[in-house]
Formats: structure tokens, sequence, C-alpha cells
């Protein structure tokens, strides 16, 4: 299983919906994220333009494999959901390539994007993703698979014989 996450990420699962007026003491914020809302949400500290903790989020891959994010590299929080589906990706297509090399079938393949809410500003976010693999290897050294195979063999015998030609 591989993994991609946010660095530094958020909690929960629901963002708030309700705007309130800014201050002319927080007006005077510098806007980090710009394109985003100014508006503060009940209860947070920020608005989305003005979160230090979405300015500064940044991604990493945990797995072994040589995909992208293998170094902590930020995101903008507009292109994360396709930069992090992307990265998936490369799992999955990793998966074909070693089932295809290594005389494999691939019987399963899923992704799940994850999206935690910034408890700073309360913009929701991608988080990050996994992939779960399924591969199953033919092994013809394995003593039980030659047991199949000869069972399989011994049922099969005789099965397609035309006697009437």
């Amino acid at each position: 299983m591989s993994m991609i996450g946010a660095i530094g990420g958020g909690y929960g699962m629901f963002g708030g919906y309700a705007a309130s007026s800014t201050s002319a003491a927080e007006a005077t914020k510098p806007i980090l994220n710009p394109n985003e809302s100014t508006q503060k949400a009940p209860g947070k500290t920020s608005s989305p333009a003005e979160c230090e903790t979405c300015k500064n989020r940044k991604y990493q891959d945990g797995s072994d494999e040589m995909v992208s994010f293998k170094s902590a590299q930020h995101i903008d929080p507009a292109a994360a959901g396709a930069r992090v589906r992307g990265h998936e990706a490369e799992h999955v297509s990793n998966a074909y390539k070693d089932a295809a090399q290594n005389n494999g079938k691939v019987l399963q393949a899923s992704v799940s994007i994850k999206t935690a809410v910034c408890p700073e500003c309360g913009r929701v976010y991608v988080s990050g993703g996994t992939t779960a693999t399924k591969i199953k290897y033919e092994n013809e050294e394995n003593p039980y698979q030659k047991a199949r195979k000869s069972m399989d063999r011994q049922g099969l015998v005789g099965n397609n014989v035309d006697l009437a030609g």
C-alpha cells in the first residue's frame, strides 16, 4: 500500500459555511493565498487568503517506490486534487508494470483521495491519497501449484475426445 499526505495538515471533515465581516485590524494582514476568500469563518483565526498553514502545507510520499513527491513539496491548494490523483495513478501504473514483468496479474487496484479541513481558516483541502493493489503471481516451483495442475490434468484428460469421427 502506498500513501501520499500533507505534512502539517489539519483535521476534521466539514468546513464552516457562514461568513463574517473582517475588522480594520485584520484587513492589514498580508494576502498569502491570492484569489482566495478574505472572509473569516466563525471560530477560525484567519481567512483562506491570509492562512499561513495553507501557504506552508507540503506533501510527501511515504512509500518506497520511485514516484513523485519523494521530498516534501508545496502544491497550490487549487491544484492539489489533480496532482495527488496523478501521483496515485503512478502507483497503479507501477503495479501493472510489476505484474507484467514478473508473470503476474493485477486482481484489484483502488485509489482513495482524502480531504481534511484546515484548522486555521476552515478551507477543505486534499490532504493525501492511498493506493491499494492486489497482484497474483504464478509460481511454477510451488509444490501446491504443481499438485493443483496435476489434479486439473487428471480431471480434464479425455474431456474433448470426439469418438463419433
